[in-house]
C-alpha cells in the first residue's frame, strides 16, 4: 500500500502562528520602557516617545527562547515554589523579573503556601537566559553583557526601592514592601544542548545608581535622535536587524547602500573612519600573527585542559568524495540518461532529484584538514 503525500499551502506556516501570537504579548505592545529594552538608548528613547514600530525582525530563535524560558520557569515555580514572572514597576520603568527567591526571614512574612520549598540564603533576583551554542563559549568565560547586567541590576533596584508590584496575583507580595535584595543571579541556558551555566553577583548599588543614570539619561532627551545608537546597525548588528525602530533609527539610506553611510557627513568623518580602520587591521595583523605561531606550537599537544583552557582537535578524518563509476552504474540501473563525457555535478543534480542517493567514496590517502578547537577548561570530576 502506498500513501499519498498532500502538501500543505505555501502561504501556512506554523510560525505565522508564533509571530502573531508573540505580537500579542505584553512586552511586545507595552508604551511604558521595559527595564529589558535597556538594551540600546535610542531604541529605549523612541519607546518613550510612542514611535511607530515598521520592522518585524526575524524573531523565531527569540520565540524558541521564549519557550524554553516559560517551561523551565513554570516547572522550577512547581517543583520548588520559585517566585517566577513577578511584575515591578516605578514612574518611569516596569519589567518581570524571571525568578525572586526569597531567604528565610522574608519568606516567614508571607502565608505558607506561597512560601518557597527552601528559602535562599540571601534575597536574590535572578533572570534566565538561552543563548545558542554559536556564543556560549563567549557567555561562559565573560558572563553577561553591559545591558543584561543593567536590566538585572535595574529589577533589584526597583524590588528595593518601590516592592513588587501592586497588581492581581501578587498583592500578597506587594505587602512586603520594600526587599532587601543582596544577590543577583544569572542562569545562562543552551538552546541547542541544554548546559546550563550560573554566575552570581553581590548586589552593587553604585552599578545599580548607574544603570538608574542610564535611564535618566534616556528619559531627559528631548527626543531619540539626540541619543546614541549603542550597537553597529543593520547588517553588522543582530540586535539592529530585529529592532522594531531601526528605518527611524538608520533613514535615508540609498538602495543597495550599507546603512551606515549615513554616519558620513564630511572629511573629517572620512578621516576619522580610515583611522579606525587601519587601527583595527594593525590590531587584527597581529592577532593573526600571534594566533598562527600558537597554534604551530600546539600541533602536537593532546587534548586536555591547560590552565583556563580546554584543547580539542577536529578533523583529520578520511576525505570523502562522488565515486563516478558507482554514479554511472546507479543510471544504468534506474533507465537515466548516462552523459557521453560524465559531468559529475549535474549527475549529481540529477540523482537527488530523482531521490537516489549518491555514492561517496574514500579519497585515497587524503584527510580532512585538523582544527583546532578551544574552549574555556572543563569541569573534572
Amino acid at each position: 500500500m502506498t500513501a499519498t503525500i498532500f502538501s500543505a499551502p505555501a502561504s501556512l506556516s506554523i510560525w505565522d502562528a508564533a509571530h502573531a501570537a508573540d505580537a500579542r504579548r505584553p512586552r511586545s505592545i507595552q508604551t511604558q520602557l521595559g527595564a529589558s529594552d535597556t538594551i540600546c538608548s535610542r531604541r529605549a528613547g523612541y519607546i518613550l516617545a510612542g514611535a511607530e514600530r515598521t520592522n518585524a525582525g526575524d524573531k523565531r530563535a527569540a520565540i524558541l527562547g521564549t519557550y524554553i524560558h516559560q517551561g523551565l520557569l513554570e516547572d522550577a515555580r512547581r517543583e520548588y515554589g520559585w517566585l517566577i514572572e513577578r511584575t515591578v514597576a516605578d514612574g518611569t520603568l516596569r519589567g518581570h523579573i524571571d525568578v525572586v527567591q526569597l531567604d528565610a526571614a522574608t519568606a516567614a512574612r508571607l502565608p505558607k503556601r506561597h512560601r518557597p520549598l527552601e528559602p535562599a540564603e540571601a534575597v536574590t533576583v535572578e533572570d534566565v537566559k538561552t543563548k545558542s551554542s554559536r556564543v556560549w563559549d563567549r557567555v561562559v568565560r565573560f558572563g553577561p553583557t553591559a545591558a543584561e547586567m543593567r536590566q538585572v541590576l535595574l529589577y533589584a533596584d526597583l524590588l528595593r526601592t518601590v516592592g513588587f508590584c501592586d497588581v492581581p496575583g501578587q498583592r500578597y507580595l506587594h505587602r512586603l514592601g520594600p526587599i532587601d535584595v543582596q544577590r543577583i543571579r544569572f542562569r545562562f541556558v543552551c538552546r541547542d544542548t541544554g548546559e546550563e551555566h550560573i554566575q552570581e553577583f553581590a548586589f552593587d548599588e553604585w552599578l545599580a545608581t548607574e544603570a538608574r543614570w542610564w535611564v535618566d539619561r534616556v528619559v531627559e532627551a528631548d527626543s531619540p535622535e539626540e541619543l546614541r545608537r549603542d550597537h553597529d546597525g543593520p547588517g553588522l548588528s543582530v540586535i539592529c536587524d530585529n529592532c522594531p525602530f531601526v528605518k527611524t533609527c538608520w533613514p535615508g539610506v540609498g538602495p543597495g547602500q550599507p546603512a551606515q553611510t549615513i554616519l558620513i557627513h564630511d572629511d573629517e568623518d572620512r578621516a576619522r573612519a580610515l583611522a579606525d580602520y587601519v587601527r583595527a587591521h594593525e590590531r587584527h595583523r597581529e592577532a593573526k600573527r600571534v594566533k598562527e605561531k600558537a597554534r604551530a606550537m600546539l600541533d602536537d599537544s593532546p587534548a586536555g585542559n591547560y590552565g583556563d583552557n580546554h584543547l580539542g582537535w577536529g578533523g583529520g578524518n578520511d576525505k570523502e568524495e562522488t565515486d563516478v563509476v558507482a554514479m554511472v552504474e546507479r543510471f544504468e540501473d534506474a533507465d537515466l540518461v548516462v552523459p557521453m563525457v560524465p559531468d559529475e555535478k549535474a549527475m549529481i543534480q540529477i540523482l537527488r532529484r530523482a531521490g537516489m542517493v549518491v555514492p561517496r567514496r574514500r579519497a585515497a590517502g587524503q584527510k580532512t584538514a585538523r582544527t583546532i578547537k578551544v574552549s574555556r577548561a572543563r569541569e573534572t570530576s
